[in-house]
Parts: structure tokens; C-alpha cells; sequence
């Protein structure tokens, strides 16, 4: 006789209760936005946001409208003087522009490693992280570089005080080019930013990036260059394109009176001991237009006598920031 039980072999292996199971549907996380969360925390006020810095693509020279070329360049040595250190790192990024100062696209990278003579001093290494091992039977490719530059209308560099003298010293390529300073030829302050250091500028234009590798800080200068701070204003390239195109004058205030030398640094003139081939004086550097306003100065206030005439040199573009 059967019942409505289960009946079971009392022989058999124990039988084995397993418990009716449940599909349990899991609820999908909302998919997280992060650039949308960047603009919410920046929209709090309480928070800046660093966007990591993504280089601009490269694409053919006759496939971009902007009918100038500008080429930033950067060096990495072993020391801060040109006649006797040398390069071991350069890197380029030349971009398209217009007369108007817009920055159009990027048409060529370029970077290589050369060993130097002797080791890489150590706190070289410290700050640009390139080590002997690193540069070991490398050998900078001058062609590459100059066929880079060659068409260039004009060459940047952040500090091209520096750079130019090295440049120039690897290849005549570069001694006929226009060449402007991002540090010296843009107001910065007035375009709201504090200090005119790379890292704080990039940080300021909310950004980051790994610096201090030569063509990632060209890319970084780049993006900074480009971006206004405020809508409906000029980018800093705008005004550095403006500031190259105008002539200045050198003035050296040469056999000025020892009494005055603070007068004259306070104005901004600075000291020139004579070991770089300039007069030993002090000297200062200013837009032509303000030429007879300071010849009226040094007249009046520091000589004192109407027909004084320091020394004057007249500078170009394709003049300054030479080494002297």
C-alpha cells in the first residue's frame, strides 16, 4: 500500500533533503560617470579637479587648415652651461597656428636620448630621471630633429634663454629662427595664473601630467598655450605671438654711478659681470616703443646728464635669447 509519502528503501543510502532554492536577482550598479563627477565636485566649489593630460593626435602637415608651424622644443643636460655641459635629451612638438594666435593641431613628435661624454650627474638624474643606463650608446638624431624644425616659422621654448644656446649648439638648423620664451614674453599673472613655473602653470590650467621628460613637457606647455582661462579672452599663445613679432632694445647702463645700483634693480635692470661676453653693467631689456622713455630715466635719474648715451642693442626674434 502507497501512501502520499515517499517511501524509501530502508537499505538504501540516507536520503539526502535539499532545501528549494531562489534566484536572487542582483541590482546593477548605476554605471559611474567620471567626467560627470569631475564637473559636479568642480560645480560644488569646495573641489579643483586635475584632469590627466592626454596628448593631441598627430596628423599630416597638409591635412591641417592653419597655414603656420611653430615647433616647442625642450633640452635635458648635464649642467646650466651650454660651452661646457652637454644634451642628453631632446624633445619636440611642432603644431600648426594662425596669424591670430589659435593653436591648430599637432604635425610632428619628436624625442631622443644621447649619451654624454661622462656619467649623468646624480642630481641630473634626480630631477629629470634619465639615468646612465638609460642613455647608454645613444645618439641624438640631429636629422630627425632638423627636418622637425627646418620649416619651423617660429621656435618656443619655456625658458628659451637656456635652451637656445644648446639648440644652436647641436645644429645650425636653428641659428636664422624666430624664437620666443613662454617664461619671459607672456604676462602670466595677468592671464590669472600664480608663477610661471610649468608645473604650476599645467596644474593651474587643470591639468597633470609626467613632467620633466623633455617631449612631456612640450605637451603640457602645449595644452597650456592653448586653453584660456576665461571665456571670451585670448590664449597665452596669443599674447606670446604678439610679443615675438615686436623688436626690443637691450640698454646697459654701463659705468652707471655704484650708488645707484639699487635704483636701477628696482626698475628691473640685472647685473652682467662680464663673463658671458656682454658688459659688465647693468642691463635691462624692454619693447622698443619704451626706448626714449627709458633713455629719459637713465638720463635724469641715474647719470644725470642730458647727454648720456649707454649702450643700446636692438633685438629681433631671430636675436634674442642667443647665447652671448
Amino acid at each position: 500500500m502507497t501512501t502520499g509519502l515517499t517511501q524509501f528503501d530502508l537499505f538504501g543510502e540516507e536520503p539526502v533533503f535539499r532545501p528549494a532554492t531562489r534566484t536572487v536577482k542582483r541590482k546593477r550598479a548605476p554605471r559611474w560617470d567620471a567626467e560627470e563627477a569631475a564637473v559636479r565636485l568642480e560645480e560644488s566649489g569646495d573641489y579643483r579637479v586635475l584632469r590627466k593630460l592626454v596628448p593631441r593626435p598627430v596628423i599630416n602637415r597638409e591635412d591641417s587648415a592653419f597655414p603656420r608651424l611653430a615647433v616647442l622644443i625642450d633640452t635635458e643636460t648635464t649642467g646650466l652651461n651650454h660651452a661646457r655641459d652637454e644634451v642628453i635629451e631632446v624633445g619636440a612638438v611642432a603644431f600648426t597656428y594662425d596669424d591670430d594666435g589659435n593653436v591648430g593641431d599637432v604635425v610632428g613628435v619628436y624625442n631622443s636620448l644621447s649619451e654624454p661624454s661622462g656619467p649623468i650627474p646624480p642630481e641630473i638624474t634626480r630631477l629629470t630621471g634619465i639615468t646612465d643606463e638609460m642613455v647608454a650608446g645613444q645618439v641624438l638624431d640631429v636629422w630627425g630633429l632638423e627636418r622637425l624644425v627646418e620649416p619651423a616659422d617660429l621656435v618656443i621654448a619655456h625658458n628659451a634663454g637656456f635652451d637656445r644656446p644648446f639648440c644652436e649648439k647641436l645644429s645650425p638648423v636653428f641659428v636664422p629662427k624666430a624664437w620666443a620664451c613662454s617664461v619671459r614674453e607672456i604676462g602670466w599673472s595677468e592671464l590669472g595664473f600664480e608663477g610661471s613655473k610649468l608645473g604650476y602653470l599645467v596644474g593651474q590650467a587643470g591639468l597633470f601630467h609626467d613632467g620633466h621628460r623633455a617631449t612631456d613637457d612640450c605637451h603640457a606647455l602645449l595644452e597650456v598655450l592653448a586653453r584660456s582661462r576665461d571665456a571670451g579672452t585670448k590664449p597665452p599663445f596669443a599674447e606670446l605671438l604678439q610679443a615675438s613679432a615686436r623688436s626690443k632694445v637691450r640698454i646697459f647702463a654701463e659705468n652707471s654711478p655704484f650708488d645707484m645700483k639699487d635704483h636701477l634693480k628696482a626698475r628691473g635692470y640685472r647685473w652682467s659681470d662680464g663673463s658671458d661676453g656682454r658688459p659688465k653693467a647693468w642691463w635691462t631689456e624692454i619693447d622698443e616703443t619704451l626706448y626714449d622713455e627709458e633713455l629719459h630715466y637713465l638720463r635724469t635719474e641715474i647719470y644725470r646728464w642730458n647727454d648720456a648715451s649707454p649702450l643700446t642693442v636692438k633685438l629681433t626674434a631671430q636675436d634674442r635669447f642667443k647665447a652671448r
